[in-house]
């Protein structure tokens, strides 16, 4: 299985009453790693990009907590486009995985799970050194 292949949708727990929606998240059960840090992303402004880059060992989820984006993810031969708009989902991100975030919509927020802390060094930040680095293997 290559890490395209790997790279997918996981439904979270949502728990519906008549106040409301509540979903959960755990390390090792929803998600398949121990989270190290989680981050948002919002008030994008309109037409702009996000990500252009990839990750040595860095796992992620990444959810719309409000609103709606797209997400491309490639892995130098294949690409895919998936659409997040709804908080109960999450798209999983595995290691070397080259990912962009556009299509904002005004009012997104975009929630990330990340397995690991902040590290400069686990990022591949130009598609050409990540393309080197994922065919040299």
């Amino acid at each position: 299985m290559t890490n395209i292949e790997k790279c997918r949708i996981i439904e979270l727990p949502k728990i519906s009453d008549a106040r409301g929606n509540l979903t959960f998240i755990e390390a090792n059960k929803q998600v398949p790693f121990q989270i190290q840090r989680v981050y948002y992303l919002y008030d994008v402004p309109n037409g702009a990009e996000r990500g252009g880059h990839a990750h040595l060992e860095l796992e992620q989820l990444i959810i719309a907590s409000s609103g709606s984006f797209d997400v491309v993810i490639g892995d130098g031969e294949r690409q895919k486009r998936i659409h997040l708009n709804r908080p109960s989902f999450g798209l999983y991100i595995c290691p070397y995985i080259w990912r962009e975030l556009d299509n904002f919509s005004s009012d997104s927020v975009c929630t990330v799970l990340a397995s690991r802390f902040y590290d400069e060094k686990d990022y591949l930040r130009e598609y050409e050194d990540y393309l080197s680095l994922r065919f040299s293997k």
